[in-house]
């Protein structure tokens, strides 16, 4: 992004989401010039508004948005355009029908909400091109326009597809990936329920089934035949638009959802991923949990996983205000402060744009409670004076802009798991407690880390800047990967594996190896047997030299294996106590550990300060556990964000003098952050204890 005006590692901008086809056009010039005083220099249009660009078919208009360009241009405002394909209009729908998606049983998606349509139509991809052709040759080269979104939030609302067009690209996808029908049923295991095929025509994408439950092996590649058709989707616009936008303007999308390589699309078609951060969900009046130790602290996750995709990132949309659908979603005003805690998690995490979701209240539609940061009237209220404030915070951290986020601490991920997981109810139980235990555990303990996708091949080198790598349930474990984790370990570094490891190949086939399979030898483990933990049994207990530790939900019986395999816990509860249960094994420089449960917030905490990773930063700060330790890095220099997600004041100790950037001074010793506050010092990499 060379020359770009936006996420140029120079300064940390702050900007808005907009739609001036929802207001009278004398508002806007207002609007504008109150976004500005703000500190408000970017707005994004346009991602639902095809109609104001092809009203009907072949008839295009451009008065609309270019009078809205040029008074941007007028004003200094800077503009993000979207290809507005997230919502296809209501003459599109009509007359070709067939771009609909469907559900499972073969209903039609029907026109009145938006994501209505499927990746595979033909007449939707040709319309598609076209209409981002005509807004590119149109605004690409305005001097308003500094980037553009693709879309809007990919497979949110569905990321399943079931329409006609679907079922023949996917048997083209298959074609492709298999070559044969041979090739095809033996990866699917067809002989299994007479399922075997004897001609194209009669595979489709999984369909309702007796038993509920399609061949989970096909279900499988129909998750990765869905990413796929969100890539290639993509990056047809994305490729349309280089053609005509001006060098430095960048090519961006939004949000991160289900079945989707985001890797792949980041490689083919983005110049970095745009977030939407929406940290109000933590209190949701339909999904609230009081016992939850994170809240909106959890978004700190997503954020992770975010940056482990665009290590340069923004956030398109961020929480300003209540969130609501009139059919679903309630959730409060945020709390004084809050937006201000949630603008600095997003910074805090390496983002280096921040867009408010939006400007104004919309008076009609699905979305009438879903609050921007002014209310219907418009008129002056808390939340823009916080705005405006996080405005003058934001200017004080201009340093902060281009830093990396550091962390020596690392979680390994890879969508083949990832999907397995939405196939297999084994896979997905321990994954999802251990996904958690992790994070909680990490937090608590103010320990940065990082997700890792082991997408392409990495170095050792590459690994080894982490000191540990977590890879809790590697149910499926390719030779490639076990190639990686081999060098990582050889070469000096820590590995962490759970329970379900190694058992299935690529396609989601259960190996008939010795498990852990691939991992065995690494790990210095063998698993003559297994089970989950019997529900008359109570909680599967571990002794570790002493400390006992929860293996909930799944238990792998384990025997260590070669020289180097030492039997560090074993079980002390149900019918195989006394059997191994955590196997420790010294492996060329390094070391792997086998631990035969998932790993919840307790035991992973015990990892964490067996390992001797837990609170890393505890020689230069000391924080409650309600409050998160965030690391950024450049040239030298680290900035610590400490962000209080308390509703009262938390008392940290600096143990060095610290620069505070806010306040622009020294500082050390005993300090308060208030309630939903933040502070954020430097530190020279030179001086650091």
């Amino acid at each position: 992004m060379e020359g770009s005006r936006l996420i140029n590692g120079e300064k940390i901008d702050l900007g808005v989401c907009y739609y001036p086809e929802h207001w009278d056009r004398s508002l806007w010039p207002e609007d504008l010039d109150r976004m500005l005083a703000a500190g408000l220099r970017t707005v994004r249009v346009a991602e639902f508004a095809w109609s104001q660009l092809e009203p009907r078919e072949g008839e295009y208009t451009y008065e609309f948005f270019d009078s809205f360009l040029d008074l941007a241009q007028a004003k200094g405002m800077q503009v993000i355009f979207c290809t507005p394909t997230a919502t296809p209009p209501a003459w599109l729908t009509e007359k070709y029908p067939e771009v609909l998606n469907r559900d499972m049983e073969g209903h039609p998606i029907c026109h009145g909400s938006r994501r209505h349509y499927n990746y595979n139509s033909p007449v939707y991809r040709k319309l598609c091109r076209n209409i981002v052709e005509r807004s590119a040759a149109r605004y690409g080269r305005h001097p308003a326009v500094v980037g553009w979104q693709l879309d809007n939030e990919f497979n949110c609302e569905n990321d399943t597809f079931y329409s006609e067009s679907d079922t023949e690209a996917f048997r083209l996808f298959l074609r492709e990936r298999y070559g044969t029908l041979e090739n095809l049923n033996r990866a699917w295991g067809t002989v299994f329920w007479n399922q075997t095929y004897t001609d194209w025509g009669e595979v489709y994408v999984p369909r309702k089934t007796n038993t509920n439950s399609p061949n989970p092996h096909q279900q499988l590649d129909y998750y990765r035949f869905i990413s796929h058709s969100v890539c290639t989707f993509a990056k047809e616009q994305a490729d349309i638009i280089r053609r005509y936008c001006k060098p430095g303007d960048f090519i961006t999308t939004n949000g991160m959802f289900g079945n989707i390589d985001y890797q792949r699309m980041k490689a083919e078609s983005l110049d970095l991923l745009m977030y939407d951060s929406y940290p109000n969900f933590a209190y949701c009046l339909d999904g609230y949990d009081p016992g939850d130790p994170m809240k909106d602290r959890n978004w700190s996750r997503n954020l992770a996983e975010v940056r482990a995709v665009s290590p340069v990132f923004g956030i398109m949309e961020q929480q300003s205000g209540a969130n609501g659908w009139n059919t679903r979603m309630e959730a409060p005003t945020p709390r004084p402060g809050q937006i201000t805690l949630w603008t600095m998690q997003s910074i805090a995490h390496g983002a280096d744009y921040i867009s408010y979701f939006r400007w104004r209240t919309c008076t009609f539609g699905t979305e009438i409670y879903w609050h921007g940061i002014l209310d219907y009237s418009g008129r002056e209220n808390r939340r823009l004076r916080e705005v405006t404030q996080v405005s003058d915070k934001v200017a004080k951290l201009r340093e902060v802009a281009g830093s990396r986020y550091e962390a020596k601490v690392g979680i390994l991920r890879d969508y083949d798991n990832i999907w397995d997981c939405r196939v297999d109810r084994w896979h997905e139980r321990v994954e999802s407690v251990s996904q958690n235990g992790l994070f909680v555990a990490l937090q608590q303990a103010h320990v940065p880390f990082d997700y890792v996708y082991l997408e392409n091949p990495l170095t050792p080198e590459e690994l080894g800047r982490y000191e540990v790598l977590f890879y809790p349930h590697a149910s499926i474990l390719t030779t490639e990967r076990a190639k990686m984790l081999n060098d990582y370990v050889a070469a000096g570094g820590t590995l962490v594996m759970g329970c379900r490891t190694g058992y299935k190949d690529q396609n989601g086939k259960c190996v008939t190896d010795y498990l852990p399979g691939l991992a065995a030898q690494m790990t210095g483990t063998d698993i003559p047997e297994y089970s989950f933990v019997p529900p008359d049994q109570g909680q599967s207990m571990v002794d570790w030299d002493g400390v006992q530790v929860e293996a909930p939900v799944f238990n792998d019986l384990l025997s260590p294996v070669g020289d180097g395999a030492e039997v560090l816990g074993v079980y002390t509860s149900g019918y195989y106590a006394g059997t191994p249960a955590l196997i420790r094994n010294t492996f060329g420089k390094g070391r792997a550990y086998y631990f035969g449960g998932a790993f919840p917030p307790a035991t992973a905490s015990v990892f964490l300060r067996k390992l001797g990773i837990a609170e890393p930063w505890g020689n230069v700060v000391t924080l409650p556990a309600g409050c998160e330790l965030a690391v950024r890095e450049k040239n030298g220099k680290r900035y610590l964000f400490v962000l209080n997600y308390l509703p009262e004041t938390a008392e940290v100790t600096l143990r060095t003098e610290l620069t505070d950037l806010l306040e622009r001074s020294p500082v050390s010793g005993r300090i308060e952050v208030e309630k939903y506050g933040v502070r954020v010092f430097s530190l020279e990499k030179s001086r650091q204890p």
